[in-house]
C-alpha cells in the first residue's frame, strides 16, 4: 500500500490576533450595496472582525483545517496519509517518514521562492511529489516573468511595464501621458495594478483599476510600500473573465468546464474585479454572491479559443498535473492570459466557491476524485505504483 505524505501550511486560528495584520483600510470600511440592497441593508453583511482575521492578507493562500481533512479524506482512497505540515520541521520528518510520493499543497511564506520551496526539499531527498517543479512554481508567483513568458510563445497577455521605485514611476506616468511607448509597452489608461509577487487576491482590491494618472501614482506607491515588491501595471481588460481548471498532462492535458465571472453579481457600485473583497469579503457561506456560470455560457467559438489559450499557457509555463488558468476578454472579446495558478485551492464546501472544485463538480467528479486524479497523475509521471489500494 502506498504511503502518502500531504504537505500543507495551516492557516493561523483567527483568535490568535497577534499573528496577524490589518489589512489596511478592509475592517473599516463597509460593501457597496448590492443592487437589491439599500445601504442599512448591505451594513449587515459586513464581515465580522474574527471573519477578516481569518482571512488575513497575510495568510491569504494557507489553507484551513477543513480543507485539509478534506484532501486528507480524499488521498486516503489511494494509501496510507502522513501528514507534513510545511514548516521548520518539514525536511527532518520528510527524511523521516519517507513517503512514496507527496501530495503538495503547501503555499509557503516568506520570499518570491516560497512555493518552491517544499517540491524542492522533496527533489534534493529524492521524493515524488505532485504538481509543478519549483522553476515553474516560483516562474507563475512572479507575474512579470510569467508574462514574459507567455508574450515569449506568442500567448496573449495585456500590454504591461513593471515599476521597482518612485523614480521609475514617474517615468511611466509621462510616457503615458504623452502617449509614448515604455520600453516595448504601449500603455493607455485605463491601466490595472498588482504586486509582483503574490496570490490568492493580495494586494488586488477595487482600487487597483486606476483611471486617471493621479489615481495611478498614488496606488503604485501604497503597493511598493505595502508590500515591498515591484509593482506589475498593465493595460486594462475590459471583458468578460473566465477561470480555467486543467487536469493532466502532456497531450491528454484537459480543460474542465469553464468558469464565467458575474460581475453583476458584485454589490452595486462595486467595479468588475474579482479581487480580495469579492473573494474574500463579499462572498462566504454565510452570504453567498452568484458569482460564477459553470459551464460559462458562451458559443463554441470562443470557448475553443479559450481553451486553446489556456492549454497553451499551461504548457508554455511547463504546469504539471493541474493548475488554474485565468483568462479575461480584450476590448476585442479575444482571450488573454492574466494569471497562472499551478498549486490552485481547492476548498471542499461549495459554498465556498472554490473554482477548481466547482469546475470538476460540472465535469461529473467528485472532491475526492479531483484531488485523486492529480496525484494519479503525478504517480504516473513518477512511476510511482501501489495508489488506490483501498478501492
Amino acid at each position: 500500500m502506498a504511503r502518502i505524505g500531504f504537505a500543507f501550511n495551516l492557516k493561523p486560528d483567527a483568535d490568535d490576533a497577534a499573528v496577524f495584520q490589518d489589512e489596511s483600510g478592509v475592517a473599516d470600511e463597509e460593501p457597496p450595496a448590492s443592487p437589491s440592497q439599500d445601504r442599512s441593508t448591505a451594513v449587515a453583511v459586513r464581515p465580522t472582525r474574527s471573519a477578516l482575521l481569518a482571512q488575513s492578507d497575510e495568510f491569504a493562500e494557507w489553507d484551513s483545517e477543513e480543507t485539509i481533512a478534506a484532501v486528507e479524506h480524499a488521498l486516503r482512497g489511494l494509501g496510507d496519509v502522513v501528514r507534513l505540515e510545511a514548516n521548520a520541521d518539514f525536511p527532518e520528518r520528510l527524511r523521516r517518514t519517507a513517503p512514496d510520493i507527496v501530495f503538495n499543497m503547501a503555499e509557503g511564506l516568506r520570499g518570491r521562492n516560497r512555493e518552491a520551496h517544499v517540491p524542492a526539499i522533496c527533489e534534493f531527498l529524492g521524493v515524488p511529489y505532485s504538481g509543478s517543479d519549483p522553476f515553474t512554481l516560483s516562474l507563475c508567483l512572479d507575474k512579470r516573468r510569467t508574462k514574459e513568458t507567455l508574450a515569449y510563445h506568442e500567448i496573449p497577455t495585456a500590454a504591461f511595464a513593471v515599476v521597482e521605485c518612485a523614480a521609475e514611476l514617474e517615468r511611466l506616468v509621462e510616457t503615458v501621458r504623452h502617449g509614448r511607448r515604455h520600453r516595448r509597452a504601449l500603455l493607455r489608461l485605463p491601466l490595472f495594478v498588482k504586486p509582483v509577487h503574490e496570490g490568492s487576491s493580495k494586494g488586488i482590491t477595487e482600487r487597483n483599476l486606476c483611471e486617471t494618472l493621479d489615481t495611478l501614482e498614488t496606488r503604485v506607491l501604497e503597493l511598493l510600500e505595502q508590500y515591498a515588491q515591484p509593482v506589475l501595471v498593465e493595460t486594462y481588460l475590459p471583458g468578460r473573465e473566465f477561470t480555467c481548471a486543467v487536469l493532466g498532462n502532456g497531450p491528454s492535458a484537459r480543460v474542465l468546464p469553464l468558469i464565467a465571472l458575474r460581475f453583476d453579481a458584485l454589490p452595486r457600485g462595486a467595479r468588475p474585479i474579482y479581487g480580495f473583497e469579492a473573494k474574500w469579503l463579499w462572498d462566504g457561506p454565510e452570504h453567498q454572491l452568484e458569482l460564477y456560470d459553470c459551464p460559462a455560457r458562451t458559443d463554441a467559438a470562443l470557448e475553443r479559443r479559450i481553451v486553446r489559450v489556456t492549454l497553451d499557457a499551461y504548457r508554455a509555463l511547463g504546469c504539471r498535473d493541474w493548475a488554474r488558468i485565468d483568462v479575461r476578454l480584450d476590448a476585442d472579446g479575444m482571450p488573454n492570459v492574466v494569471e497562472a495558478n499551478p498549486l490552485p485551492g481547492v476548498l471542499p464546501d461549495p459554498r465556498d466557491n472554490s473554482c477548481m472544485p466547482k469546475a470538476a463538480r460540472a465535469a461529473g467528479m467528485s472532491y475526492d476524485e479531483l484531488i485523486q486524479a492529480c496525484l494519479s497523475a503525478a504517480a504516473k509521471r513518477w512511476g510511482v505504483e501501489g495508489l488506490g489500494a483501498r478501492n
